[in-house]
């Protein structure tokens, strides 16, 4: 049950006691990223404040927000809360986590190979989790505050993203928000760890002479593969 000025916007939303759930925001021709340094939400959705309302509902629902470091890096000054995109109901906002028995706010869980993080990023300086590879741990020594904790799930090139979820939920974060990038989507879509999608359409066209602008899922392909969501 939502509080009755959030039910009122939306209605209702029901997740699971464990559940990884993704929210984007799409141009008309699948665009849902422009290319690091260049916030793609912001661009493509105009910050409706339908789309923002969502956005923030959803990270007040959980426990924690997966990123991959590229969409780090492509957001330098923001924070993954929901006060931070919808700040004129953040009390309500507040009073929902409260009500699930969240914490105040959403841990960032940020998964990068080799360890290239900003340690300035106002997310980072706020405090995160960062799994990595042996490589990535090695790189980041003492080059993340206090706040953050930097776990290795191996020796592999990449992160392996089922131990990543593991260590995730090992860590309290049962439910599970990620907003990207489109490569993580992509890998979590392959090892079918992914429950649900939230999936906003702009009525905006981005086009694609840049290699950058991303579709929502990235270097890889399925045969056409149901994943349970909600469109908008």
């Amino acid at each position: 049950m939502l509080p009755f000025d959030l039910e009122r916007v939306y209605g209702g939303i029901g997740l699971a006691p464990e559940a990884l759930y993704s929210n984007f925001v799409s141009s008309i021709d699948g665009v849902v990223a422009m290319g690091e340094g260049k916030h793609a939400g912001s661009l493509i959705s105009g910050k409706y404040p339908a789309d923002r309302f969502l956005m923030a509902l959803l990270r007040a629902c959980a426990d924690g927000v997966l990123l991959g470091a590229g969409t780090l890096r492509s957001t330098p000054g923001h924070l993954w809360s929901a006060a931070d995109v919808y700040p004129s109901l953040a009390e309500s906002f507040a009073g929902l986590r409260r009500a699930l028995g969240r914490e105040p706010e959403p841990r960032l869980v940020v998964l990068t190979a080799h360890g290239d993080i900003d340690s300035a990023h106002p997310a980072i300086q706020r405090g995160a989790t960062v799994i990595t590879t042996d490589e990535g741990k090695r790189a980041l020594a003492a080059k993340l505050p206090s706040a953050c904790e930097v776990v290795s799930v191996g020796a592999a090139a990449q992160v392996d993203i089922a131990k990543a979820i593991e260590e995730a939920r090992k860590r309290g974060l049962a439910v599970l928000l990620t907003e990207g990038g489109p490569h993580l989507m992509g890998r979590l879509i392959e090892a079918n760890l992914l429950d649900e999608a939230f999936i906003t359409i702009s009525p905006v066209v981005a086009g694609r002479d840049e290699r950058e602008r991303l579709g929502m899922v990235e270097e890889w392909s399925f045969n056409p593969c149901p994943v349970r969501g909600r469109s908008c």
